[in-house]
């Protein structure tokens, strides 16, 4: 006979959780066999789970924590704002004083040609808002036939419908009927897996123009606007050459189509500057965001509107029959609020900028000097780190795509790291206000994760090369 596991303990969450609880990107059935991590508290740039270990959080749990866990003036905000208007919708000529602060607060940060801010309730649904905005705006606009959006390969753009749709990812396009008519995928900017024997640059304007080769084979009166990650952050934390971004927009710019930056993991902060706009020098038509907007505190999102847009839009666009539930809400707009305030207090783009960020960046660049990593690559506080068997050649593994990073995600959390592994890299965004010494540790378990899956991969005979494909034959320039 064996008796039922203690309540508030590890066994019991798991078995709860097994019994009744179905997670998002999860094999459900492996996932119970093996059992669930259960986090119990936060504190600062720390998780701790049911066993009591400390694990720094160096995916700022999901992109999100911009302020660190444990922030009590975001808490008491929501509270406050609870206690006294704990809900009411958006629709019905109906706003409320939460919700007009943030929409401006949020103009003051974004680009200056940007003033207009439709809330949402995350990241996914903020962009299956742009798909219908956009559209709606063309058809406002007397163009009906410019629908046809062009994303990329590998990007990610949510779990909707039309977020999954216009995302790039093979695993979310294999179940459901994926992706949804009028979307053209085309190459993204990854040099190290897929340029080739193309210096940076080249493969940049490469990346770019096939942007401008889908247009034009689509026809620009038939196409609505791309939409990209500044930095691709599901996909690998692909930072793309300098030229590219410079080069996509030109070639909106010349063939009347929108650019629309998916801000949700690089807005508010993550590469130093506001948005990641601003970092690659290019001034987008609208900007999608989420998560660190209230540091994951509380569940908002929106879409940031340019000028333009906003006002053939307004102007032209008459009722636009699309909205949510808890667009706006207050207690996600009281979040925002107090996150903004310490993030403006406290200078923390700023210092992503100017203090953490380089100083970080400095030892993580370092990381490349081991023999399994071939690149590190870091802006302001989201990097990665490319796994290979053979440097020179910027090799695969012959193992299944991802094994690798599997093996070394959970070194990283049982070292006491939370990393994230994406194919055969892993992945990094940790809180902004993590300290230098805070900096120092995550480096030191990082190398000894690295020792740790490199010692692993030569005992299982893993350290086997497989060359990559490259986007094109070299010598084809564009």
């Amino acid at each position: 006979m064996t008796s039922a596991p203690l309540s508030n303990s590890t066994a019991h969450w798991r078995a709860l959780d097994a019994a009744h609880h179905l997670h998002p990107f999860s094999d459900t059935k492996a996932l119970n066999a093996e059992g669930v991590r259960v986090i119990t508290r936060a504190e600062g740039v720390y998780v701790f789970d049911s066993e009591g270990n400390r694990i720094l959080d160096g995916m700022s749990g999901l992109w999100c924590s911009q302020v660190g866990h444990g922030r009590r003036a975001i808490v008491d905000a929501i509270a406050t704002q609870l206690h006294q208007l704990d809900y009411y919708n958006t629709f019905f000529k109906t706003t409320h004083p939460g919700a007009a602060e943030l929409a401006a607060a949020i103009s003051d940060v974004a680009p200056a040609h940007m003033n207009h801010v439709f809330f949402t309730s995350g990241g996914s649904e903020a962009v299956d808002t742009v798909l219908r905005m956009v559209r709606h705006y063309w058809a406002a606009m007397g163009k009906p036939e410019k629908s046809i959006f062009i994303s990329r390969r590998n990007g990610y753009h949510g779990s909707t419908l039309g977020g999954a749709s216009l995302g790039g990812m093979k695993p979310m396009h294999a179940q459901g009927g994926l992706p949804i008519p009028g979307i053209i995928h085309v190459a993204q900017p990854y040099w190290w897996a897929e340029g080739g024997e193309m210096g940076r640059e080249e493969f940049g304007l490469y990346a770019a123009r096939e942007v401008a080769r889908a247009i034009d084979a689509a026809g620009p009166e038939n196409v609505a606007a791309f939409i990209g990650e500044p930095i691709q952050g599901a996909g690998g934390v692909i930072i793309p050459p300098a030229n590219y971004w410079p080069e996509v927009e030109k070639i909106c710019r010349e063939r009347d189509v929108l650019l629309v930056c998916d801000e949700v993991i690089c807005g508010f902060g993550r590469t130093g500057r506001w948005f990641g706009a601003d970092f690659m020098g290019v001034k987008p038509d609208l900007i999608t965001f989420a998560k660190g907007i209230t540091s994951g505190y509380f569940p908002l999102g929106g879409v940031i509107v340019g000028d333009k847009v906003a006002e053939g839009f307004i102007e032209h666009g008459g009722d636009f029959n699309h909205g949510f539930t808890y667009s706006g809400h207050p207690g996600g707009c009281a979040a925002a609020l107090a996150n903004l305030r310490i993030m403006h207090e406290e200078k923390l783009v700023e210092r992503v900028r100017t203090d953490i960020g380089p100083y970080l960046q400095e030892r993580w660049l370092k990381l490349a000097e081991h023999p399994l990593v071939g690149e590190a690559r870091m802006v302001g506080l989201i990097g990665a780190l490319e796994l290979t068997p053979e440097k020179a050649s910027r090799a695969a593994f012959a193992a299944e795509e991802g094994t690798v990073g599997l093996i070394c995600r959970d070194f990283s959390f049982r070292e006491g790291l939370v990393m994230r592994a994406v194919r055969d890299g892993m992945i990094l965004a940790p809180p902004f206000t993590l300290s230098h010494e805070e900096a120092d540790e995550l480096v030191a378990i990082t190398w000894r994760v690295l020792d740790l899956t490199y010692a692993e991969l030569h005992k299982r005979g893993m350290m086997v090369p497989v060359p990559r494909v490259p986007a094109r034959p070299a010598q084809a320039s564009a």
